[in-house]
């Protein structure tokens, strides 16, 4: 990793609320980018609170939020996003082998017409940094205007996760292999 790994003894009085508030929120520990964005407490603060309502609260389903996580980690090839959240896809209800197309940068095949309408727009806006109007009204039209709004907010929040990953060169677990070659 490109910064010092740290820790939570040696943390400045206002890096370790913010990290006791991260270990006493849903996610229960600061790994990958939070590790990163404590160096700077204030934006970890408000980051990790973005977080946690993008990936616990918004309206969108779980297996549509990770589908959408999944899309950014690929784009961004964030190998450690992506080792993150692969399994929670699947458990979620992602299909395996649309994971493993997503991975490999192959269309997906999906049943659910709401997997594909997230799938298009999230991949639509990642590549061509606009959503046409029929990709736009389509996801509407199934989510509802708020959801979508949600579901930029999830797209947002992950480029940002997978951008300091990748910037910060955040490692994967020991014996993790490297999902994007």
């Amino acid at each position: 990793m490109r910064i010092p790994d740290w820790k939570p003894e040696d943390l400045t009085p206002a890096q370790r609320k913010v990290h006791d508030a991260i270990v006493a929120g849903p996610r229960g520990r600061v790994v990958g980018p939070l590790r990163v964005w404590i160096m700077s407490p204030e934006l970890a603060e408000r980051a990790q609170e973005l977080g946690a309502f993008c990936r616990y609260r918004t309206s969108l389903p779980p297996r549509l939020s990770e589908l959408a996580i999944l899309v950014t980690g690929a784009f961004w090839k964030a190998s450690f996003e992506w080792h993150a959240h692969a399994p929670i896809a699947i458990k979620a209800g992602v299909p395996a082998d649309a994971v493993e197309a997503i991975r490999l940068g192959q269309e997906p095949k999906f049943a659910r017409e709401d997997e594909r309408a997230v799938y298009e727009f999230s991949r639509e806006l990642w590549t061509k940094r606009r959503v046409s109007d029929a990709t736009y009204r389509r996801t509407a039209d199934l989510l509802g205007n708020e959801t979508v709004i949600e579901l930029v907010g999830i797209l947002g929040y992950y480029g940002l996760i997978s951008m300091t990953i990748n910037t910060f060169e955040v490692p994967l677990p020991e014996g993790v292999a490297e999902p994007f070659t």
